[in-house]
Parts: C-alpha cells; structure tokens; sequence
C-alpha cells in the first residue's frame, strides 16, 4: 500500500524523542490546545528567524518552551530584548511562568522543515521551481546528508492543472529502516494562483545504539 506512516512518528521510541514533555490526567485536552497555540504563536512571531522546532516541557506551575532556529541573533534581539518580550507575551497568553531558551541549528541546509520553509518561500517569490529544487537538494547533499527526497504539488508554476513534481533520487532515504534518522517537514507555498505543498524528506544516517537498545528493552 501507499507510504501513509509520518516519519517521525514511527520513530518515536526508538531514535526520536517526544516535542512535549508532560503528563496530564484530567487537564490533557486543554495542556495540548495551549501547546498548539503557543507553537503557532511563536512560529508566526519568529518568521524571520527561521524557526526548525519547538520543544515544550511542562512541571506544575511553570512552562519551559525550546525554540531551535537557523538566526538565534533575530530572536533573541540586541541585548536580549525580543526574547523578554516574547517571555512576557507568553506569560500573558498562558497565565504560568515561562522559561524561554532560544537553540541555534548549526546546519539549516540539514533541517527538512528549513529546507521546506525556505523552498515554500522561493515558490512565493515565482522562483524557477525546478531550479530552485535542485539547489536545495544539492545544499544538503554538499553538507553531508546521506539522502534527501522533495515533493512539489499543486498549481505548480501558475500552471491550470495541478500536479505533483519530485526532485531527482538522491542518495538514499530508507524510510522503512527504524534506525535511520530520517527528518521529515511540510510547508505551504502561498502563490497567487492558489496554494503549493512542499514536503521534505532527509536522511541524515543512522543512529545505532539508541535503536539497539529501545528494540532490545
């Protein structure tokens, strides 16, 4: 059958671990409508910034939210103004204490939902898609990732028919193999002649001890 299983949600267990942290008995549908509404409220804060991931942990009365992303120095402002104020903005939004810690992602030409936000983007501005497919594959491959595989779809090109483009293979992306560290995104290009889906797969090796021993156990 079709490839319907996320890529990281197979993985969970194995070589991922979870972007929430928390357990909750009798609040678990109102902790995770405020974890969705604050990941939306940062992403759209930071647009600039080029947010990859947000982590949120969770103790009793207070929220630690992890954002990684491609410029910590847009994000966190001269002298640590746009992180206080987004902290603030947050405390405001939750009503608990929140703790911010802003993470640099040293390699974004290794990161599918930067690769996918940023493909989505030149879509936008009426780049050349084919080109600019080909440059990010060639980015990540450049940058040591062992494979990487791109799906466009939609009015691709202002085109009246929508359709489906794939990148060229390259190297490998095992997706059935549980200890490849497989990285998976999607974006939305938002085009005049309506809406574009990118989506971004990258294998960026395997990760062996950590699969040995959660299979094993």
């Amino acid at each position: 059958m079709g490839q319907k299983t996320h890529p990281y949600g197979i993985r969970l267990g194995i070589i991922k671990g979870w972007r929430s942290n928390w357990f909750a008995e009798k609040d678990f549908a109102e902790l995770l409508k405020e974890d969705l509404m604050l990941r939306q409220y940062v992403k759209q804060r930071l647009q600039r910034a080029g947010v990859s991931r947000i982590n949120i942990e969770r103790q009793p009365k207070r929220v630690t939210v992890e954002v990684h992303t491609a410029r910590p120095g847009i994000a966190i402002g001269r002298r640590g103004a746009e992180v206080d104020k987004l902290r603030d903005e947050l405390k405001e939004l939750t009503g608990k204490d929140v703790s911010l810690n802003i993470q640099e992602v040293k390699k974004p030409e290794l990161d599918a939902q930067l690769v996918a936000d940023n493909l989505a983007r030149q879509l936008q501005q009426r780049v050349s898609f084919r080109r600019a497919i080909k440059k990010s594959v060639a980015s990540a491959m450049r940058m040591g990732s062992e494979g990487i595989r791109i799906v466009c779809s939609g009015r691709i090109g202002g085109s009246e028919m929508g359709r489906r483009e794939r990148s060229e293979p390259a190297g490998r992306v095992p997706l059935h193999t549980l200890r490849a560290d497989i990285d998976f995104a999607q974006a939305t290009a938002y085009t005049v002649s309506g809406t574009v889906g990118v989506k971004v797969w990258l294998c960026n090796g395997e990760v062996v001890d950590d699969a040995a021993s959660a299979l094993s156990s």
